[in-house]
Formats: structure tokens, C-alpha cells, sequence
């Protein structure tokens, strides 16, 4: 038994922060169906991610099949139906649908669904106990809710590229993205919980409500300590916090260091992320530097952030007199925090990774074996599922039209006649 099983969710959400939230809902139980354009004349229907790669998902054949590992890494535990919303047969399979479903999710342009009568004003009237999320880059609100919203561009407005990269004055210093798509992925994150919190409101109350989440709005909130360090103190003494590279604003050190090289003379490195007083101490005994943490300057966390431009040289010479392992070894041994900086092929090599489960091994309709990432959520009492591959584009229209509306096969013909799936 699943958390959230009988939950009957439908997903009109494409890409990334949609789907992501929808792929944690189904992974804790709730039947998500995917609604996905059927193909056309001028566009090859289904999510845009099918169709993001090369790497695309090698079929038996050793071909490339039509499904990019984009796709396949936002959608498992779905199934996958077609609709064909701007057909009004396609929009009232969906309205009849709605009867059925407990969350409905989308990501369309602000007004869009209006123009479908798929909006919340117009789907409550069906069902006032539905939950509705829309996702969009700006909300439903405000001077800019008319515009698209792309995380690259969220990225740089809410203020994450401000104080992401190398230090100005650095070489290579400047404005820089994160390397995968966080305001997506926390906006989907984000929905989730609001839309279970909206859940547990509907059942004790019989009342369904509109979720309003914005990529902007997440990312804002995303700044976290440096949005919290401007609003207490910044603000008013005129500084704007800015790129640090690998150092952390309020502790020292907390930063990448190079060590020694290795064997071949290739450059090595490490993180030290020192997050008390007493871990500084260790520290200083490890390195055999006792006395930096007597000294007034460096002693406690605060003047050692005062004093960073003199301390953090003093650290770079002692780092590298040793190697890699022998600082990961004595480190760790003295329960300091550190850590290798892994690559990828590295991460899904590493021991503890692999004794966690995080890659899950899936038969696909298109191939016996596709490793993906597996869900972080680890719940003694209700697991998550790992019992649907990510669905082909309209793989399972028959079977969930059958499961939800007991819908007979001389129906779904005429619905395939008509366009609408």
C-alpha cells in the first residue's frame, strides 16, 4: 500500500516542474495521468521532452528510439493518455475526467485554460472538491504573469546568478546558472507539498482550492540565508550580497581547496565545510595547526568570516602538503566535514549511493533494462512504487478511459474518429 493511494490525479503539465511534481505524487501512490497533445500534421504531439536529446533511450534493436532521457527522467509511475484540449470533444473527455480526479495539474500561459473552459472557476462547478494547481513562471498575478517563464530566465531575475559563479575579480568570475534546473525542480517540489496540504484541507472540509505557484516566487524564496542576510541588515547598510564562488557567506571555511596532486600530476581537490567552532578545532589538530585555533582572529566562526582574506591563504598552503585520500581519511576520521567532489560517473559508482538505491532498473516497452534515478523518499510504513516505466505517448488513452469512465470500445473509436485522443 502506497501514501496516497486512490488519489486520481490529472496532469496537463509539460516539461520539467509540473512533471516533477507529478512523478513524486505518483511515486507515493496516486494514479497521475499524463495528457499529452496527440500527434499532428505540424508537431509531434506529447510532451516537448520526448523529443530533448540526444541521449535518447536505445531500443532492443541498439537503435535510438523516440524517447529522450529527459523525458524518461520526469515521468516514471505515470500513465500516459491523449487529449486534444482545442478540440471542444477533447475538452469535454476532459471536463468528464474531472468528475473522476481529485488534483488537476497544468502549466499553461495565464487565461490559456480559460479559453478551454479547463480554468478553475469553470472545473469547480464540476467538482468543488477539486484540487487545481497551476504552475507558470510569474503566478497568475502582477505586472509580469503575461510572460513565459523559462528557468534560465528565473535564474538570473530572482537573484540565483547574482550570487552564483566565481568572484567578479576572479579569472573566470561572473554570473553563472546552476548546472541543472533548481527553480524548476523546487517549484515542483514546492507544488507537491502545497497540493497535499490542499488535500488534506478538501477532506476535512469537502472544499477544493486554486494553488498559485510561480517560478519567480520559488526562486525568491530560494535565496534563503543571502535573501534573509540583505532583508536583516543589507538593505540598510548598502550591501547587496554577492558571488563567492565555492566560499559560503557566513561561515569560514567552508570552500573548495586544492591539494596535493595525485600520482600523474593531475591537480586535486576537496571540500571542507567546517560548520562550528569545535569542528574548526579538529580541524587545526588534523592539519597539525593547533594554534589557529587559540588565536583570537580565527577562533570563533564570526571573526574567522572577519578575517577570511587572511585565514583562508593560511589554509590553502596547509591543504596542500597533503593528498587527496590522506585529508579525507583523517578528516573523517576526526569527524570533520569533507568530501571528494565526485563526477557523475563517480556519484553512481559510490558505494553508499549504490546501498541507498537511488538507480532503479526498469523494463520499458522499448527496452529490457533502463537504469533512472530512483525517488529519495524513503517511508518505512507506505514505499513508493516502482511498478510504471515512464508511458509511451499514449499508451495507456484506452485503459485509464476504461478505469475512470468505463468507457465501451465503440466510444473510445469515436473519440479517435473525432481527433480528440
Amino acid at each position: 500500500m502506497n501514501a496516497l493511494d486512490g488519489i486520481r490525479i490529472l496532469d496537463l503539465s509539460r516539461v520539467l516542474a509540473g512533471p516533477w511534481c507529478t512523478q513524486t505524487l505518483a511515486d507515493l501512490g496516486a494514479d497521475v495521468v499524463k495528457v499529452e497533445r496527440p500527434p499532428g500534421d505540424q508537431h509531434p504531439g506529447g510532451d516537448d521532452t520526448r523529443g530533448w536529446g540526444p541521449p535518447f533511450l536505445q531500443g532492443r534493436d541498439g537503435a535510438d528510439t523516440a524517447e529522450a532521457a529527459y523525458y524518461l527522467g520526469a515521468n516514471r509511475n505515470k500513465r500516459s493518455i491523449t487529449c486534444d484540449i482545442a478540440r471542444p470533444e477533447g475538452q469535454a473527455l476532459i471536463r468528464e475526467l474531472v468528475q473522476h480526479a481529485q488534483v488537476f495539474v497544468e502549466n499553461y500561459k495565464v487565461g490559456d485554460m480559460a479559453r478551454y473552459c479547463l480554468d478553475y472557476d469553470s472545473l469547480r462547478r464540476i467538482n468543488p472538491r477539486l484540487v487545481y494547481c497551476s504552475i507558470t513562471g510569474f503566478g497568475q498575478t502582477g505586472p509580469y504573469k503575461d510572460r513565459a517563464g523559462y528557468d534560465f530566465a528565473i535564474q538570473a531575475m530572482g537573484g540565483l546568478m547574482s550570487v552564483t559563479g566565481e568572484r567578479d575579480s576572479a579569472p573566470g568570475g561572473g554570473p553563472q546558472k546552476v548546472g541543472v534546473a533548481v527553480a524548476d525542480l523546487f517549484t515542483g517540489l514546492y507544488a507537491t507539498v502545497a497540493i497535499q496540504a490542499a488535500l488534506r484541507h478538501a477532506e476535512r472540509t469537502g472544499e477544493g482550492q486554486h494553488i498559485d505557484m510561480a517560478l519567480l516566487d520559488t526562486q525568491v524564496a530560494m535565496l534563503a540565508n543571502l535573501g534573509a542576510n540583505y532583508l536583516v541588515r543589507g538593505r540598510d547598510d548598502g550591501k547587496v550580497p554577492g558571488r563567492a564562488g565555492n566560499a559560503h557567506a557566513n561561515i569560514v571555511p567552508y570552500q573548495v581547496f586544492e591539494v596535493a596532486p595525485d600520482a600523474q600530476g593531475q591537480p586535486q581537490h576537496i571540500i571542507l565545510a567546517v560548520g562550528n567552532d569545535g569542528q574548526f578545532a579538529k580541524f587545526c589538530h588534523v592539519a597539525g595547526q593547533s594554534a589557529l585555533a587559540t588565536d583570537p582572529r580565527f577562533a570563533q566562526n564570526q571573526n574567522r568570516v572577519r578575517h577570511r582574506d587572511v585565514l583562508v591563504p593560511l589554509l590553502e598552503s596547509i591543504l596542500k602538503t597533503r593528498g587527496k585520500a590522506d585529508w579525507l581519511a583523517a578528516l573523517e576520521a576526526a569527524k570533520v566535514p569533507c568530501g571528494p567532489i565526485n563526477n557523475l560517473a563517480e556519484v553512481f559508482a559510490d558505494e553508499h549511493v549504490r546501498s541507498r538505491g537511488m538507480v532503479h532498473t526498469w523494463v520499458h516497452p522499448l527496452a529490457d533494462a533502463v537504469d533512472l534515478v530512483a525517488s529519495p523518499l524513503k517511508l518505512g510504513g507506505t514505499p513508493v512504487r516502482n511498478d510504471l516505466p515512464p508511458p509511451l505517448m499514449g499508451q495507456h488513452t484506452a485503459e485509464v478511459l476504461k478505469d475512470w469512465l468505463a468507457c465501451p470500445p465503440e466510444r473510445l473509436t469515436e473519440l479517435r474518429r473525432s481527433g480528440a485522443v
